[in-house]
This record gives C-alpha cells, structure tokens and sequence, in this order.
C-alpha cells in the first residue's frame, strides 16, 4: 500500500472518521511486514486489535457472569412483642439496679447515726430523737423546733 494513503487513514483514525473497511485495511497494513520505520510505532497497536478479537471469552463466561450477578435471598426476620422491648427491660433493669445499690450505699453510711432527720415548714432540718418516738407520744412543732434549737446551741457553745 502507499504510504501516504496509510498517513492519511491513520490521520483519520485518530480523528475517529473511518470506516470499519478503512480500520480493517490499517489492520492488514500493520499486520504485514513491510512497514516503514517511521510508522512502526503504531504497529503494536492494530497487531494487539488483531490479537484481541482472536480472543473469546470462554465456554463458562455466561455462568460465571450469572454467579457474581445473582444474589442470594435474604429473609426478613420476624420480631417478636418481646423483642422488641428487650432493650427497655434491660434499660429498666439498670435503673432498678443503680437505685437499689444509692439505697443500700445511703443505709450503709448512715447506719451509725440514730437520730432521725426531719424538715420544719420553714426549711431548716431538725434532727431530734424525739420525732422518731412520736408513735405514742405526741409532741407538737413547737417542741419539736425547741429541740432542734437547744441542740444547735450546744453545738455553738462547744465550739466555741
């Protein structure tokens, strides 16, 4: 073939404005051998063209493309009443256990005090064994407010 002619379908090509004709024929021209130097650049790239149309894909193409392609089932799980308020159970379990140890924590630390502590109307706390027999005595505020009074007083007056 005349190389200008092949200069000018390759100009073409790599315009993509050829034919498949016209690409075939660059394919023969490549494939030959009597290419000139100054072309033989491209000819690794319509022999590798050639090559891969040789190329097939293969008796198991069709089965390996359905096994990547085909997924598997997945069922839906069924949720139960129960658990769905396994989270709440547990979240009220832990309440339960926190609360019950502050009582226990609080009966433990105070275990030695035996006075009993109650709060007045006005706020001040009054801690006096006396509220704590009020079963079968009857003690009033007043006498209870005295209390607590006289033992705030003994408390100043060893301090000082």
């Amino acid at each position: 073939m005349d190389c200008k002619y092949i200069e000018q379908l390759l100009e073409r090509y790599w315009q993509c404005e050829t034919s498949l004709e016209e690409e075939a024929q660059l394919r023969a021209f490549f494939n030959g051998s009597d290419v000139p130097e100054h072309l033989l650049r491209y000819k690794d790239l319509f022999v590798y063209q050639q090559l891969q149309q040789e190329v097939g894909l293969g008796a198991d193409f069709d089965a390996r493309v359905l096994a990547e392609v085909e997924t598997p089932v997945v069922k839906a799980k069924r949720l139960t009443l129960t658990a769905r308020f396994v989270p709440l159970f547990k979240a009220a379990a832990v309440v339960a256990v926190v609360l019950s140890l502050g009582n226990v924590m609080q009966h433990s630390f105070y275990s030695d005090i035996k006075e009993v502590a109650a709060a007045d109307t006005i706020g001040k706390q009054i801690t006096t064994p006396s509220v704590a027999l009020s079963g079968d005595v009857t003690i009033t505020h007043e006498q209870q407010i005295l209390d607590s009074l006289q033992r705030i007083e003994k408390k100043v007056e060893l301090k000082k």
